[in-house]
């Protein structure tokens, strides 16, 4: 990856503009300076590399997106204040391992790119893993001691995670 963001840095702008097509697969917008091609470029192979930005952050940055948008169709320059909630990803990041003792069982939790391993199958939601667990509806990462009642983050120390 290293080598590839390098390459960009000495590229003309004729080679950006190929670089562009084959990572993106269409023409760079007109007008867009050289260096930001790059930019936009390596943003993309790292995307592809390491993946790209979760749901809740493109929704915060579109939202901030568009309060610039609005703030700069009245033609002042008041600063824009935007309130993002950043996740909390604990837990969440692949190879984490989620514990939670219920009903005297210990049930362990693997967390995968693409979902949760639990007791043999793979689950799309932690609060789908809880829910069987339990019997009713829980909040996933409430469950397994990631978020406490009716916060964004903070451990409740109701379950343990390993790295």
């Amino acid at each position: 990856m290293s080598a590839s963001l390098d390459a960009l840095a000495g590229m003309d702008a004729a080679a950006l503009e190929r670089r562009w097509r084959q990572v993106l697969g269409s023409a760079p917008p007109p007008g867009l300076p050289p260096a930001q091609r790059a930019r936009v470029i390596a943003y993309r192979l790292q995307a592809l590399a390491y993946g790209d930005l979760d749901r809740d952050t493109a929704r915060a940055l579109d939202r901030l997106a568009r309060a610039r948008e609005q703030a700069g169709q009245g033609g002042d320059d008041t600063p824009i204040r935007v309130s993002v909630l950043v996740p909390d990803r604990r837990g969440h990041t692949p190879g984490v391992t989620l514990s939670r003792e219920w009903a005297g069982v210990m049930h362990t939790v693997q967390v995968l790119e693409q979902g949760y391993a639990w007791n043999g199958a793979i689950y799309d939601s932690l609060s789908r893993v809880a829910q069987l667990i339990t019997g009713t509806k829980w909040n996933g990462p409430r469950f397994f001691g990631l978020r406490a009642k009716g916060t964004g983050g903070g451990e409740i120390g109701a379950g343990r995670v390993e790295a």
